[in-house]
């Protein structure tokens, strides 16, 4: 496909390797330079991460705050430095996760639906004082970290069985999983950390749309590229006028009564090509006129 791909596709990452190392093996495989992920997940985790790629990196900021959801499945009884089962062992009460009943588990996971303060992990690639947590906690520091407002939509249980639960959620941007299964190990009095974890959807992408790692590497079947205007068409949008269009991709601060002759949207929006088929900007409007976020390069036919 090579370096006209501009837009953004869904991998179905694979366990055991890190977001960076699956941007890489994609790089390498379409032969690409600009590419970029709309938010990690961890080397455990697999399922939806989509790519920007080309002008498509460009959207990226405005795919991070979109909600996602998930698969995976806890151990009760086991607490790990990580929160997940790659980590150290830091107590077990697998005797007490043994009298754990379905209901009891349902009304501790019914406590942490709606918006909650959630406190992440240490294991965690937040910054604190220009250190990333995961690296102080590996030298065995912990440190404070301040609770961040999240909204959980759904935590349902799928299967429970032997301390072993099934769950799928939905939740908004910067929720950790593994922090929601150890808090409901905390309620239940037993511990539990999470055991395997899949994102089947992150905003509108979803594992229906994903190709792996090895249909990449090995050009096998159609790849779908997620045009950068079906890619954030939750923004509003307006259509450039022709006699405008060359002044929007240059980036010139023009009044928007030369741009549209409509109400402008309220806040950050885009600005399409006449046909609507191509993004020109996303833009704001400041003082009445257009301040511009993104300009893009693809799709336009500019006169020699």
């Amino acid at each position: 496909m090579g370096s006209g791909i501009n837009g953004v596709i869904v991998v179905d990452k694979p366990g055991g390797m890190t977001s960076a190392r699956v941007v890489g093996a994609v790089k390498r495989a379409l032969q690409v330079k600009k590419i970029g992920h709309t938010g990690t997940l961890d080397p455990m985790a697999t399922g939806v991460l989509p790519l920007c790629i080309g002008e498509g990196t460009k959207v990226a900021g405005y795919l991070l705050a979109e909600d996602k959801e998930y698969e995976g499945e806890l151990l009760l009884g086991v607490e790990t430095d990580t929160l997940d089962r790659e980590g150290q062992v830091q107590s077990e009460a697998r005797m007490e996760a043994a009298l754990v009943t379905r209901e009891q588990l349902l009304q501790a996971m019914a406590r942490f639906v709606g918006p909650i303060e959630q406190v992440p992990p240490m294991f965690s690639a937040l910054k604190q004082d220009g250190r990333r947590l995961h690296q102080l906690a590996r030298q065995g520091v912990e440190v404070e970290r301040k609770a961040r407002s999240i909204v959980v939509h759904s935590f349902e249980l799928l299967s429970f069985s032997e301390s072993r639960a099934r769950f799928s959620v939905a939740a908004s941007k910067g929720t950790y999983v593994r922090s929601l299964v150890y808090d409901v190990g905390r309620v239940l009095g037993c511990g539990a950390h999470l055991t395997e974890l899949r994102r089947t959807r992150s905003g509108k992408f979803s594992l229906s749309e994903a190709v792996t790692l090895d249909q990449l590497q090995l050009g096998a079947g159609d790849i779908r590229v997620v045009d950068p205007v079906a890619a954030i068409s939750h923004l509003p949008s307006v259509r450039v006028p022709a006699d405008q269009l060359s002044s929007v991709a240059d980036g010139k601060r023009l009044s928007w009564e030369l741009v549209s002759s409509v109400e402008p949207p309220s806040g950050v929006f885009a600005l399409l090509t006449p046909d609507g088929r191509a993004l020109v900007a996303i833009v704001e409007i400041e003082e009445e006129r257009l301040r511009y976020r993104r300009v893009f390069n693809y799709g336009l036919t500019r006169d020699p």
